[in-house]
């Protein structure tokens, strides 16, 4: 599906709801994202943000509406199955395997993606070798590849847990708070990563973010969130400008 200008909408969500008992976690949301776009969600704490990422991701199952990517419905798809489809993410709370170097956790992703993860420590594993350095090359990591990831810090986790998303070639890439507990310092250097991907890469990035900061310099387009809802959708000058927003995010934030 081409808009006007040429871009491909690859991500199309329609009417996605999902109860928790009486709870509308996520009610009624649509929402479309083109190639090559970067753009955020934004919304206060039990929005639904997180809940809508897992709807998409098919980590929880939708009540009803549909996911279509790429032209394909993949609603309710297992998450494995979105993976190799094109959509990946990374998570609030880091996905590594501690035990294993920054080198191996790129590589297992990489051989999982390649299906052949079962052979990590036999000598097919060094196929991967190449592609594992061009990632660790790409997220800033090549200097610690030998570094257990439990001693990474923070910062260099979050590098390290997109550098696992990328394993899987995606054209999506979903980021859930990909700041959240950082220094000022951190932030800049992963949103600096952020942008460097989706320009290399060609990404889509859809990503959560609370520091608004953030999600004003670098998001071609922002949604927000409340009570389950997307009740707003535009450019940064247009949500700075909208007094909805500012009355229910911006102003409880500030």
């Amino acid at each position: 599906m081409r808009r006007k200008g040429g871009l491909e909408v690859i991500l199309k969500a329609e009417n996605l709801t999902k109860a928790f008992g009486g709870l509308l976690a996520v009610n009624d949301v649509s929402l479309e994202v083109e190639e090559k776009e970067l753009s955020s969600i934004i919304g206060t704490n039990g929005a639904g943000k997180t809940t809508l990422f897992n709807l998409l991701t098919g980590d929880l199952q939708c009540d009803s509406g549909k996911v279509i990517f790429d032209g394909e419905d993949i609603t309710n798809l297992p998450p494995y199955q979105i993976c190799r489809r094109g959509i990946a993410r990374s998570f609030q709370v880091t996905n590594i395997f501690p035990r294993l170097s920054t080198f191996e956790n790129i590589q297992v992703a990489v051989l999982s993606a390649q299906r052949k993860s079962s052979r990590l420590f036999s000598p097919s594993a060094g196929m991967a070798r190449k592609e594992t350095n061009e990632i660790l090359e790409s997220i800033g990591l090549s200097d610690q590849k030998e570094m257990l990831g439990s001693l990474l810090s923070h910062g260099d986790r979050r590098r390290l847990d997109i550098g696992i998303a990328l394993a899987s070639h995606p054209r999506l890439l979903l980021l859930d708070e990909p700041t959240a507990g950082m220094s000022p310092k951190e932030s800049v250097e992963i949103t600096e990563l952020i942008q460097k991907l989706a320009k290399e890469r060609h990404l889509s990035i859809l990503f959560i973010e609370h520091d608004m900061s953030i999600v004003f310099d670098i998001s071609e387009k922002i949604r927000v969130m409340h009570q389950g809802r997307i009740f707003f959708e535009g450019t940064p000058e247009e949500v700075k400008a909208n007094d909805r927003v500012q009355e229910i995010y911006l102003g409880e934030e500030s």
